[in-house]
Protein backbone atom coordinates (compact mmCIF):
# COMPACT_ATOMS: atom_id res chain seq x y z
CA UNK A 1 0.00 0.00 0.00
CA UNK A 2 1.14 3.58 -1.14
CA UNK A 3 2.74 4.56 2.38
CA UNK A 4 1.36 8.56 1.59
CA UNK A 5 -2.27 7.10 2.25
CA UNK A 6 -3.59 5.44 5.22
CA UNK A 7 -7.12 3.68 5.30
CA UNK A 8 -8.97 4.74 8.51
CA UNK A 9 -11.55 2.15 9.19
CA UNK A 10 -14.42 4.73 10.70
CA UNK A 11 -14.96 2.88 13.92
CA UNK A 12 -15.37 4.93 17.07
CA UNK A 13 -14.37 4.35 20.91
CA UNK A 14 -14.88 5.69 24.01
CA UNK A 15 -17.23 9.18 25.11
CA UNK A 16 -17.27 9.43 20.76
CA UNK A 17 -19.42 6.05 20.06
CA UNK A 18 -22.99 7.47 20.31
CA UNK A 19 -22.22 9.51 17.02
CA UNK A 20 -22.82 8.26 13.59
CA UNK A 21 -19.98 8.13 11.46
CA UNK A 22 -20.42 5.95 8.62
CA UNK A 23 -20.63 8.27 6.19
CA UNK A 24 -22.54 5.92 3.63
CA UNK A 25 -20.84 2.64 4.90
CA UNK A 26 -18.13 3.44 2.68
CA UNK A 27 -14.41 3.91 4.36
CA UNK A 28 -12.65 7.04 3.16
CA UNK A 29 -8.75 7.30 2.32
CA UNK A 30 -7.02 9.88 4.15
CA UNK A 31 -3.98 11.02 2.46
CA UNK A 32 -1.91 12.98 5.25
CA UNK A 33 0.58 14.58 2.80
CA UNK A 34 -2.00 16.28 1.53
CA UNK A 35 -2.82 17.43 4.95
CA UNK A 36 -6.27 15.86 4.81
CA UNK A 37 -7.66 15.72 8.42
CA UNK A 38 -9.27 13.38 11.18
CA UNK A 39 -12.58 12.05 9.65
CA UNK A 40 -13.93 10.96 13.40
CA UNK A 41 -15.95 13.81 15.84
CA UNK A 42 -13.93 15.79 17.81
CA UNK A 43 -16.66 16.31 20.33
CA UNK A 44 -16.36 15.33 23.22
CA UNK A 45 -12.45 14.59 23.03
CA UNK A 46 -10.43 17.51 23.71
CA UNK A 47 -11.62 21.21 25.41
CA UNK A 48 -12.31 23.56 22.52
CA UNK A 49 -10.91 26.22 25.46
CA UNK A 50 -7.55 24.74 24.30
CA UNK A 51 -8.01 25.26 20.62
CA UNK A 52 -9.28 28.81 20.71
CA UNK A 53 -6.16 29.20 23.29
CA UNK A 54 -3.60 27.87 20.48
CA UNK A 55 -5.22 28.59 17.66
CA UNK A 56 -4.90 32.59 16.12
CA UNK A 57 -7.05 31.59 13.43
CA UNK A 58 -10.74 32.74 13.31
CA UNK A 59 -13.02 30.10 14.67
CA UNK A 60 -17.15 29.84 14.21
CA UNK A 61 -18.34 29.92 18.11
CA UNK A 62 -19.99 26.58 17.45
CA UNK A 63 -17.04 24.87 16.25
CA UNK A 64 -13.69 23.55 16.91
CA UNK A 65 -10.69 24.51 14.80
CA UNK A 66 -7.83 22.05 15.96
CA UNK A 67 -4.14 23.74 15.17
CA UNK A 68 -2.98 20.27 13.29
CA UNK A 69 -5.43 20.54 10.93
CA UNK A 70 -5.63 24.61 10.37
CA UNK A 71 -7.85 24.41 7.35
CA UNK A 72 -10.47 21.90 9.14
CA UNK A 73 -13.47 23.32 10.75
CA UNK A 74 -15.42 20.53 13.24
CA UNK A 75 -19.01 21.84 13.84
CA UNK A 76 -20.67 18.19 13.78
CA UNK A 77 -23.16 17.19 16.61
CA UNK A 78 -23.75 20.32 17.63
CA UNK A 79 -27.54 21.06 17.44
CA UNK A 80 -27.36 23.31 14.85
CA UNK A 81 -30.11 24.40 12.80
CA UNK A 82 -28.44 26.52 10.18
CA UNK A 83 -24.85 26.89 9.17
CA UNK A 84 -22.27 28.55 11.14
CA UNK A 85 -21.11 32.34 10.50
CA UNK A 86 -17.58 33.61 9.78
CA UNK A 87 -16.50 30.63 7.86
CA UNK A 88 -13.03 31.19 7.74
CA UNK A 89 -11.83 31.46 3.89
CA UNK A 90 -9.19 29.66 3.83
CA UNK A 91 -11.43 25.93 5.01
CA UNK A 92 -10.93 23.10 2.61
CA UNK A 93 -12.30 20.17 5.18
CA UNK A 94 -15.73 21.25 6.55
CA UNK A 95 -17.79 18.73 9.06
CA UNK A 96 -21.62 19.52 9.11
CA UNK A 97 -22.68 16.38 10.17
CA UNK A 98 -25.16 15.09 12.95
CA UNK A 99 -27.09 18.80 13.07
CA UNK A 100 -30.30 19.76 12.35
CA UNK A 101 -30.03 21.56 8.97
CA UNK A 102 -32.25 22.31 6.98
CA UNK A 103 -31.80 25.51 4.90
CA UNK A 104 -28.82 26.09 2.45
CA UNK A 105 -29.10 29.39 1.17
CA UNK A 106 -27.27 30.49 -2.46
CA UNK A 107 -24.66 32.68 -0.26
CA UNK A 108 -23.82 29.56 2.57
CA UNK A 109 -20.50 28.92 1.20
CA UNK A 110 -19.82 32.01 -0.22
CA UNK A 111 -16.64 32.89 2.22
CA UNK A 112 -15.79 29.06 1.63
CA UNK A 113 -14.67 28.34 -2.11
CA UNK A 114 -11.83 26.92 -0.86
CA UNK A 115 -13.39 23.99 0.08
CA UNK A 116 -12.70 20.18 -0.65
CA UNK A 117 -14.91 18.21 1.66
CA UNK A 118 -18.06 19.20 2.60
CA UNK A 119 -20.13 16.81 4.85
CA UNK A 120 -23.64 16.88 5.59
CA UNK A 121 -24.71 13.77 7.05
CA UNK A 122 -27.76 13.35 9.46
CA UNK A 123 -29.46 16.66 9.24
CA UNK A 124 -32.85 17.77 7.76
CA UNK A 125 -32.01 18.87 3.81
CA UNK A 126 -34.62 19.22 1.93
CA UNK A 127 -34.10 19.49 -1.70
CA UNK A 128 -36.71 22.60 -1.99
CA UNK A 129 -34.75 24.07 0.20
CA UNK A 130 -31.40 23.86 -1.61
CA UNK A 131 -30.66 26.68 -3.94
CA UNK A 132 -29.63 25.91 -7.30
CA UNK A 133 -26.65 28.03 -7.44
CA UNK A 134 -25.30 26.34 -3.91
CA UNK A 135 -22.60 24.75 -5.14
CA UNK A 136 -21.75 26.81 -7.95
CA UNK A 137 -18.39 28.17 -6.66
CA UNK A 138 -17.14 25.31 -5.07
CA UNK A 139 -15.19 24.21 -7.79
CA UNK A 140 -11.98 22.43 -5.72
CA UNK A 141 -15.10 20.69 -4.11
CA UNK A 142 -14.00 16.75 -4.44
CA UNK A 143 -16.09 14.84 -1.60
CA UNK A 144 -20.17 15.98 -1.00
CA UNK A 145 -21.61 13.67 1.47
CA UNK A 146 -25.47 14.17 2.00
CA UNK A 147 -25.95 11.05 3.44
CA UNK A 148 -29.43 10.59 5.71
CA UNK A 149 -30.89 13.40 5.12
CA UNK A 150 -34.69 14.44 3.62
CA UNK A 151 -33.61 14.93 -0.16
CA UNK A 152 -36.01 13.75 -3.18
CA UNK A 153 -33.87 15.01 -6.13
CA UNK A 154 -30.25 14.84 -6.80
CA UNK A 155 -28.90 18.39 -5.97
CA UNK A 156 -28.61 20.20 -8.97
CA UNK A 157 -25.38 22.68 -10.10
CA UNK A 158 -22.91 20.36 -8.78
CA UNK A 159 -19.43 20.88 -9.09
CA UNK A 160 -17.05 19.50 -12.35
CA UNK A 161 -14.29 18.54 -9.93
CA UNK A 162 -16.58 16.41 -8.03
CA UNK A 163 -14.91 12.74 -6.83
CA UNK A 164 -17.42 11.38 -4.77
CA UNK A 165 -20.57 11.94 -4.54
CA UNK A 166 -23.01 10.29 -1.28
CA UNK A 167 -26.33 10.86 -1.01
CA UNK A 168 -27.21 7.38 0.39
CA UNK A 169 -30.68 6.97 2.45
CA UNK A 170 -32.77 10.00 1.36
CA UNK A 171 -35.73 10.26 0.07
CA UNK A 172 -35.06 10.10 -4.11
CA UNK A 173 -37.13 8.57 -6.23
CA UNK A 174 -36.26 9.77 -10.02
CA UNK A 175 -32.93 11.05 -11.14
CA UNK A 176 -33.52 13.96 -13.25
CA UNK A 177 -31.99 14.25 -16.83
CA UNK A 178 -28.45 15.41 -16.53
CA UNK A 179 -28.22 15.37 -13.01
CA UNK A 180 -24.47 14.18 -13.60
CA UNK A 181 -23.85 15.65 -17.30
CA UNK A 182 -20.48 17.70 -16.02
CA UNK A 183 -19.42 15.55 -13.33
CA UNK A 184 -16.70 13.49 -16.24
CA UNK A 185 -14.41 13.15 -12.35
CA UNK A 186 -16.86 11.21 -10.12
CA UNK A 187 -15.57 7.60 -9.60
CA UNK A 188 -17.75 6.52 -5.96
CA UNK A 189 -21.50 7.57 -6.12
CA UNK A 190 -23.56 6.15 -3.00
CA UNK A 191 -27.74 6.00 -3.91
CA UNK A 192 -28.72 3.24 -1.54
CA UNK A 193 -31.12 3.48 0.93
CA UNK A 194 -33.74 5.52 -1.77
CA UNK A 195 -36.40 4.82 -3.22
CA UNK A 196 -35.03 4.57 -7.08
CA UNK A 197 -37.54 2.32 -8.88
CA UNK A 198 -35.95 2.25 -12.27
CA UNK A 199 -32.55 4.07 -13.66
CA UNK A 200 -33.85 5.45 -17.32
CA UNK A 201 -31.63 6.18 -20.48
CA UNK A 202 -29.94 9.33 -19.80
CA UNK A 203 -29.83 8.88 -15.79
CA UNK A 204 -26.03 8.70 -15.18
CA UNK A 205 -24.70 10.20 -18.60
CA UNK A 206 -21.66 11.85 -17.95
CA UNK A 207 -20.21 9.29 -15.30
CA UNK A 208 -17.32 8.35 -17.53
CA UNK A 209 -14.91 7.03 -14.31
CA UNK A 210 -17.26 6.04 -12.11
CA UNK A 211 -15.56 3.19 -10.43
CA UNK A 212 -18.68 2.09 -7.21
CA UNK A 213 -22.10 2.38 -7.81
CA UNK A 214 -24.44 1.36 -5.04
CA UNK A 215 -28.00 1.24 -5.96
CA UNK A 216 -29.00 -1.12 -2.84
CA UNK A 217 -31.66 -0.63 -0.67
CA UNK A 218 -33.89 0.53 -3.91
CA UNK A 219 -36.96 -0.66 -5.09
CA UNK A 220 -35.79 -1.96 -8.38
CA UNK A 221 -37.54 -4.90 -9.80
CA UNK A 222 -35.66 -5.20 -12.89
CA UNK A 223 -31.88 -4.68 -13.21
CA UNK A 224 -31.04 -1.51 -14.38
CA UNK A 225 -29.64 -0.51 -17.79
CA UNK A 226 -28.12 2.10 -19.26
CA UNK A 227 -25.20 2.17 -16.51
CA UNK A 228 -21.74 3.32 -17.11
CA UNK A 229 -19.63 0.72 -18.10
CA UNK A 230 -16.59 1.98 -16.34
CA UNK A 231 -17.49 0.50 -13.41
CA UNK A 232 -15.80 -2.09 -11.43
CA UNK A 233 -17.60 -2.44 -7.73
CA UNK A 234 -21.52 -2.30 -8.66
CA UNK A 235 -24.11 -3.13 -5.47
CA UNK A 236 -27.89 -4.36 -6.22
CA UNK A 237 -28.16 -5.95 -2.69
CA UNK A 238 -31.77 -5.44 -0.88
CA UNK A 239 -33.74 -4.64 -4.12
CA UNK A 240 -36.78 -6.67 -6.07
CA UNK A 241 -34.77 -7.90 -8.44
CA UNK A 242 -36.34 -11.57 -10.14
CA UNK A 243 -33.32 -12.16 -13.00
CA UNK A 244 -30.66 -10.77 -15.49
CA UNK A 245 -30.81 -11.57 -19.14
CA UNK A 246 -27.92 -12.43 -21.09
CA UNK A 247 -26.97 -8.90 -22.09
CA UNK A 248 -27.07 -7.27 -18.58
CA UNK A 249 -23.54 -6.96 -18.07
CA UNK A 250 -22.68 -6.84 -21.68
CA UNK A 251 -20.06 -3.94 -21.91
CA UNK A 252 -18.75 -4.11 -18.48
CA UNK A 253 -15.43 -4.90 -18.93
CA UNK A 254 -14.29 -4.30 -15.94
CA UNK A 255 -16.66 -5.22 -13.29
CA UNK A 256 -15.04 -6.88 -10.70
CA UNK A 257 -17.26 -6.98 -7.81
CA UNK A 258 -21.48 -7.21 -8.08
CA UNK A 259 -23.56 -7.99 -5.07
CA UNK A 260 -27.14 -9.23 -4.96
CA UNK A 261 -27.39 -10.40 -2.04
CA UNK A 262 -31.38 -10.46 -0.36
CA UNK A 263 -32.88 -10.43 -3.83
CA UNK A 264 -35.96 -12.33 -5.21
CA UNK A 265 -33.65 -14.34 -7.96
CA UNK A 266 -34.66 -17.74 -8.97
CA UNK A 267 -32.98 -19.88 -11.42
CA UNK A 268 -36.16 -18.92 -14.29
CA UNK A 269 -35.47 -15.27 -14.52
CA UNK A 270 -31.60 -16.39 -14.85
CA UNK A 271 -30.11 -16.42 -18.21
CA UNK A 272 -27.57 -19.39 -18.69
CA UNK A 273 -25.00 -16.80 -19.91
CA UNK A 274 -26.04 -13.60 -17.48
CA UNK A 275 -22.28 -14.07 -14.96
CA UNK A 276 -20.14 -14.54 -18.37
CA UNK A 277 -18.13 -12.28 -17.61
CA UNK A 278 -14.11 -12.90 -17.16
CA UNK A 279 -13.68 -9.40 -14.90
CA UNK A 280 -15.37 -10.65 -12.27
CA UNK A 281 -14.04 -11.50 -9.23
CA UNK A 282 -16.74 -11.38 -6.36
CA UNK A 283 -20.28 -12.84 -6.86
CA UNK A 284 -22.76 -12.18 -4.03
CA UNK A 285 -25.74 -14.00 -4.78
CA UNK A 286 -26.91 -15.03 -1.46
CA UNK A 287 -30.41 -14.61 0.66
CA UNK A 288 -32.29 -15.43 -2.91
CA UNK A 289 -34.21 -18.09 -4.12
CA UNK A 290 -31.98 -20.47 -6.00
CA UNK A 291 -32.89 -23.97 -6.40
CA UNK A 292 -29.74 -24.59 -9.10
CA UNK A 293 -26.04 -23.37 -9.02
CA UNK A 294 -26.15 -20.25 -11.69
CA UNK A 295 -23.16 -21.01 -14.03
CA UNK A 296 -20.33 -18.91 -13.30
CA UNK A 297 -16.51 -17.75 -15.69
CA UNK A 298 -13.91 -20.10 -14.49
CA UNK A 299 -11.89 -16.82 -13.40
CA UNK A 300 -14.05 -15.95 -10.59
CA UNK A 301 -12.55 -16.53 -6.93
CA UNK A 302 -15.47 -15.85 -4.50
CA UNK A 303 -19.01 -16.83 -5.04
CA UNK A 304 -21.49 -16.53 -2.48
CA UNK A 305 -24.46 -18.55 -2.25
CA UNK A 306 -25.78 -18.93 1.34
CA UNK A 307 -29.43 -19.40 2.26
CA UNK A 308 -31.51 -19.93 -1.07
CA UNK A 309 -32.82 -23.22 -1.60
CA UNK A 310 -30.13 -25.12 -3.07
CA UNK A 311 -30.35 -29.06 -3.67
CA UNK A 312 -27.55 -30.14 -5.78
CA UNK A 313 -23.85 -29.51 -6.23
CA UNK A 314 -23.34 -29.27 -10.05
CA UNK A 315 -19.37 -29.39 -11.03
CA UNK A 316 -20.66 -27.93 -14.70
CA UNK A 317 -21.38 -24.75 -13.44
CA UNK A 318 -17.99 -24.24 -12.28
CA UNK A 319 -16.26 -25.94 -15.39
CA UNK A 320 -17.51 -27.21 -18.11
CA UNK A 321 -14.25 -29.25 -18.91
CA UNK A 322 -11.72 -30.58 -16.37
CA UNK A 323 -7.99 -30.69 -17.38
CA UNK A 324 -4.58 -29.55 -16.67
CA UNK A 325 -5.48 -25.80 -18.27
CA UNK A 326 -9.36 -26.40 -17.33
CA UNK A 327 -10.61 -25.90 -13.66
CA UNK A 328 -12.20 -22.67 -11.70
CA UNK A 329 -10.18 -20.32 -10.12
CA UNK A 330 -12.29 -20.24 -6.82
CA UNK A 331 -10.84 -19.73 -3.68
CA UNK A 332 -13.95 -19.11 -1.27
CA UNK A 333 -17.07 -20.79 -2.27
CA UNK A 334 -20.17 -20.20 0.65
CA UNK A 335 -23.38 -22.81 0.55
CA UNK A 336 -24.41 -23.28 3.70
CA UNK A 337 -28.26 -22.84 4.32
CA UNK A 338 -28.57 -24.59 1.28
CA UNK A 339 -30.07 -28.21 1.02
CA UNK A 340 -26.97 -29.73 0.46
CA UNK A 341 -24.42 -32.17 2.85
CA UNK A 342 -20.79 -32.33 2.53
CA UNK A 343 -20.38 -35.87 2.02
CA UNK A 344 -22.93 -36.18 -1.25
CA UNK A 345 -20.64 -33.90 -2.91
CA UNK A 346 -20.11 -35.53 -6.62
CA UNK A 347 -16.27 -37.03 -6.48
CA UNK A 348 -15.32 -34.69 -9.42
CA UNK A 349 -15.62 -31.59 -7.27
CA UNK A 350 -12.14 -31.79 -6.24
CA UNK A 351 -10.43 -31.81 -10.04
CA UNK A 352 -12.36 -28.06 -11.01
CA UNK A 353 -11.99 -26.53 -7.97
CA UNK A 354 -8.45 -27.86 -6.92
CA UNK A 355 -7.21 -24.28 -5.85
CA UNK A 356 -10.27 -23.87 -3.50
CA UNK A 357 -9.22 -22.81 -0.08
CA UNK A 358 -12.42 -22.47 1.71
CA UNK A 359 -15.96 -24.53 1.58
CA UNK A 360 -18.99 -24.10 3.52
CA UNK A 361 -21.82 -26.24 3.04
Amino acid sequence: MDISSIFLLLSVCGSTRAFTLDYGGVPLWINRFLGEPSVLTLKDRMDPGWFRAVNTQSCPLECDCPIQWPTAIYCDHRGLIQLPSGLPSPTQYLFLQGNSIMILGSRAFANATNLRWLILDHNQILSEQLDDVLFFNLTRLVNLFINNNSLTRVPVGLPRGLKQLRLAYNHIEKISAGAFQNLENLTLLLLQGNRLKTIEEGDLKGLGVLNLLDLSHNLLETFPKHLPPSVQQLYLFNNSLTGLMGNSLHGFNGLRYLRLGHNKLRNEGLDPGAFNLTSLVELDLSYNQLTEIPTVPTTLQYLYLEVNNIQEFTVSSFCRTTGPTSYSRMKILRLDGNKLEYHKLPPDWVFCLRVLHNIYI
